[in-house]
């Protein structure tokens, strides 16, 4: 009986084999063919489902799209995206005024109906595999609505890759921000005890045959960029291509940003900037609660002229919702005097905002980068971000001479890094001013145009581009 069962189970599997293998080979003689028989211009398209959101991860996106138009003039550039809601005019004019980034007039853009597959409100369990498998249903209507001769993923949808890779047989590349699965998650399941250990075993399972799955897609980029050392360190471990991955700082408005004044106007109170997108990783709620024992800490005075503003972008109606529960918050910690709101500003509104700072807060947890961390540096704030991730292994220096900096881990340190900030003297405060500013200078956009150009190279045949 159970014999036949496996025979019945090992027969199953290779019929569904023979059918994914005639299939792509089906469906990959029907793209190259049709290339070969309607030859058109040469073009490069970009997987970013979210480009109007405003973020990090958008100026990458730009930055990159504005370094290929540069160089490669007569290559045509698509983007793929699901901002169904927003015309190309709408997105341009968006990233001028978020960035300061002004894009090319031949831009393309290609709307995606399916971007819902990927949210991760669709999928309350196992949503890592969720939104993977999400990826490839929406990977598909792209490669059905346009195929590119080169393809970049730009948000870390890499199971997008084997698609493009397979079927297109096109040249394959991505900018990974995050791991979607990393050693420090498998580590945080095992180290959980107690009545939920049951649970913690199925999630273990699940996360280490996810990392085997996310290892395998990895194979398929012909150039992986990181963005980090601590990205890198992650991926290289789960793709193991050390020799086709390149690390490709984020590109950081560090030259305009670097003109501001180090030198504050002379006022009492002490504006201290928070700079991140409204999402749940940026953990907001934390900084919160650093304010909370800060104020336990100093006397009423000086609590009264401390200010602390929040400036970033939202996505959706959910991270909309995210700024009401945290102005609650506030509320009920006795914050709302010391505490504002700036959401979805423009990019002059930023600088002025800047401008005023003194102190510069980010709490994310393994943040993969940090680009806030790098602009309130290169404005002249004194920073203060998590002790994990980016900004320990690439950005802030805490201790010696070259010190840029402060790093915290919790609630309690925040409160005490910046209450130390604020009792250093006007000669200390600009020192480390300076070395802050002076330390970003490799994170800045030409930076990035420089090096997401020599990773991106290879794919390119430079005699017919240029």
């Amino acid at each position: 009986m159970y014999f036949q069962l496996l025979l019945y189970f090992i027969f199953s599997l290779i019929v569904v084999f023979i059918v994914v293998v005639v299939s792509i080979a089906g469906l990959r003689w029907h793209y190259v063919s049709k290339k070969r028989k309607f030859p058109t211009q040469f073009s490069i398209a970009f997987f970013h489902p979210y480009c109007n959101a405003g973020g990090g991860g958008e100026r990458v996106l730009w930055c990159a799209v504005n370094a290929v138009n540069t160089v490669y003039p007569k290559v045509k550039i698509v983007i793929y995206t699901g901002d169904l809601e927003v015309s190309p005019v709408e997105i341009i004019k968006r990233a001028k005024q978020r960035f300061n980034i002004t894009l090319p007039n031949n831009l393309e853009f290609v709307y995606l109906h399916r971007r819902k597959w990927v949210e991760a409100e669709n999928y309350p369990y196992f949503t890592l595999l969720g939104q993977s498998l999400g990826s490839i249903i929406l990977g598909f209507e792209a490669l059905r609505l346009f195929q590119p001769d080169i393809y970049i993923d730009t948000m870390g949808y890499a199971f997008t890759l084997p698609l493009f890779s397979l079927i297109c047989g096109c040249k394959v590349s991505c900018y990974v921000h995050y791991p979607t699965i990393s050693s420090d998650m498998i580590n945080k399941v095992i180290q959980q005890k107690g009545k939920r250990r049951t649970i913690s075993y199925i999630k273990l399972i699940y996360y280490q045959l996810f990392a085997k799955l996310y290892s395998l897609v990895g194979w398929f980029a012909d150039s992986i960029m990181v963005n980090s050392s601590w990205t890198e360190d992650h991926i290289n471990t789960l793709w193991k291509r050390s020799l086709s991955t390149y690390k490709v700082y984020p590109p950081c408005d560090t030259s305009d940003l670097q003109c501001l004044p180090l030198e504050r106007h002379k006022t009492k109170s002490v504006k201290i900037i928070s700079l991140a997108q409204f999402r749940p990783e940026k953990d907001h709620p934390l900084q919160l609660k650093a304010m909370y024992h800060l104020r336990q800490i100093v006397n009423e005075h000086v609590w009264e002229n401390i200010e602390l503003v929040f400036v970033g972008s939202t996505r959706n109606q959910e991270d909309e919702m995210r700024v009401v529960d945290m102005m609650d918050l506030c509320k009920h910690l006795s914050l709302e005097n010391n505490v504002r709101f700036k959401v979805n500003i423009s990019y002059d509104e930023l600088k002025n905002e800047l401008s005023e700072g003194l102190i510069g807060l980010h709490a994310m947890w393994n943040e993969h980068f940090g680009i806030g961390v790098v602009e309130c540096m290169a404005a002249g704030l004194i920073m203060i971000a998590h002790r994990s991730g980016g900004p320990l292994m690439d950005i802030i220096i805490e201790d010696g001479a070259g010190q840029n900096g402060f790093l915290a881990s919790n609630e309690v340190e925040y409160a005490h890094a910046i209450h130390k900030a604020l009792l250093l003297s006007d000669t200390q405060k600009l020192s480390l001013q300076k070395a802050a500013r002076g330390s970003v200078n490799r994170f800045s956009n030409q930076q990035f145009h420089d090096n997401f150009l020599r990773a991106i190279q290879p794919l390119f045949s430079l005699k017919k581009f240029k």
